[in-house]
Parts: C-alpha cells; sequence; structure tokens
C-alpha cells in the first residue's frame, strides 16, 4: 500500500490520498505511484479528481520518511552527486506534472491542511476547489528548502511575482478565503457540500465536446506564452481544426 489510490469510473478518475491517520502527508513512494497513474490512466478519462481521505487534503512531506535514513530521506539525496540528486527530484516532480496533460482537466477537492507539498499538489490541478476550512502554506522555508514539486512557476502564473515570493519565504498559512479572493480557489464552499461541488463542476467539465475542451486548454495554457498575433494564429488554427473536424474532414 503507497498512501495513494486510482479509481476510474468512466471518464473520470479519481486519485485518493489515503494516510488519514497522519494527514495525508506524502512520500517519494506516493510521488512515484502517482507518476505511474498517468500510464495507467485509460483512454476515456476527461476529469482527474485529486483529493484526501479523512480531515485534511495533505499535511506536506512526511518528516518521519524524510528525516530518516533510508531512501528518498534527506540524508540519503544529500550524499547523491548534484546531477543524480536532480534526477532523482525530476522523477518526483512527475507525480505532479501529469495532471497537467493536455487531454484531461484535473480538479483538486481540498479540505483542511494542503501544507508544502500538499499545497504543490493543489497547483498542480487546473482546478481548486476548497472546503471553508482549507488552510494553504508553502512550508518549505521553515526546513531551509524551496518548493521543488513544480509548484513555484503555477503559483506565480495565478497570483503574480510578487504575492508568490510572500507566500514562500514566510510560510504563512492562508485560508480559503484568502485564497479565492487572490485567485487561487475556483469555488469555495462549506465543507459539507465539498463533494457535491465537486461532481457538479465535473458534470460542466463533461458536458462540452471532448475534442473542443482539449483545444480550448490547449489556446489557454499557452497564451502567456504568445504574443497578441500568435495567440490571434492560434485561435484560428484550433478553429480549423475543430470545422474540419465537425465536417468530418479531419485527417
Amino acid at each position: 500500500m503507497t498512501g495513494v489510490l486510482l479509481h476510474c469510473d468512466g471518464p473520470v478518475a479519481t486519485v485518493t490520498l489515503c494516510r488519514p491517520d497522519v494527514l495525508n502527508a506524502q512520500t517519494p513512494a506516493m510521488w512515484r505511484a502517482m507518476s505511474d497513474f498517468s500510464r495507467d490512466l485509460p483512454g476515456d478519462v476527461r476529469v482527474v479528481v485529486v483529493r484526501g481521505e479523512g480531515r485534511s487534503f495533505s499535511a506536506g512531506l512526511d518528516l518521519s520518511v524524510a528525516g530518516a535514513q533510508g531512501p528518498g530521506s534527506f540524508a540519503e539525496l544529500s550524499t547523491l552527486p548534484e546531477p543524480e540528486c536532480a534526477d532523482r527530484i525530476a522523477g518526483y516532480q512527475q507525480g505532479f506534472t501529469w495532471l497537467h496533460r493536455p487531454d484531461v482537466i484535473s480538479v483538486a477537492a481540498v479540505q483542511g491542511h494542503a501544507i508544502g507539498a500538499g499545497f504543490q499538489l493543489a497547483l498542480a490541478c487546473d482546478l481548486r476547489v476548497l472546503a471553508e476550512d482549507a488552510r494553504f502554506s508553502m512550508a518549505e522555508v521553515t526546513l531551509g528548502l524551496v518548493p521543488d514539486l513544480a509548484g513555484t512557476k503555477r503559483l506565480v502564473e495565478l497570483v503574480g511575482y510578487a504575492r508568490a515570493l510572500e507566500l514562500c519565504v514566510t510560510g504563512r498559512r492562508m485560508d480559503a478565503a484568502e485564497a479565492e479572493r487572490i485567485g487561487l480557489a475556483n469555488l469555495v464552499v462549506p465543507n459539507a457540500e465539498l463533494d457535491d461541488a465537486v461532481r457538479d463542476l465535473t458534470a460542466g467539465l463533461l458536458a462540452g465536446n471532448r475534442d473542443a475542451v482539449v483545444e480550448i486548454k490547449a489556446l489557454l495554457a499557452g497564451a502567456a506564452g504568445r504574443s497578441h498575433p500568435a495567440q490571434q494564429r492560434a485561435e484560428r488554427e484550433a478553429q480549423t481544426r475543430r470545422l474540419r473536424d465537425l465536417a468530418g474532414r479531419g485527417e
């Protein structure tokens, strides 16, 4: 048992962190398992929901593992040659970055703590639905570390450089109301309504034509890196593909 499970039900896959006794604290074994989920995902999955069992989404890195002497510990990583250490971390990042896949929309259902690696897992998702008791913190700085699970760029894209810097270097806690105000949360609901809210959002995401949704996600995901003319060209090209496909002329 790695502490994380994948369950697929038609077009919806659910990734569940299932270590509620330690507030779903994460381990390298969990990150490797989550990376494997990308390869295990059936082709008809369109939405991936990420949630935590129990009263918290994830309290972050499991310090009992990281602070030990075994595989994945700080002690082991510190002894590796720099390229090997970086390669190891790259493998861990893959447990998060697959949630950016262009062919799915990922949704984090967040209650309670989302600290450090938990915050970065929520950031890895395209959308975030928060219960009113949700609390975010990028707490790596309190351990003398940096956020390294692909969360820094996502955070800057969502809230801007200055806000991201303040959150990362202070490690302070942020409640759900602030997260919604600064653009981290798509929706905040009472705790008892979290599951229903995620189901409603998922239904809305599935209502549209799949190929159109994939094209729209690609357009928006790439917009920040394009000039206005380049974005307009991308729109034209995407629409041309859609028109040809709908007319039965796609290749």
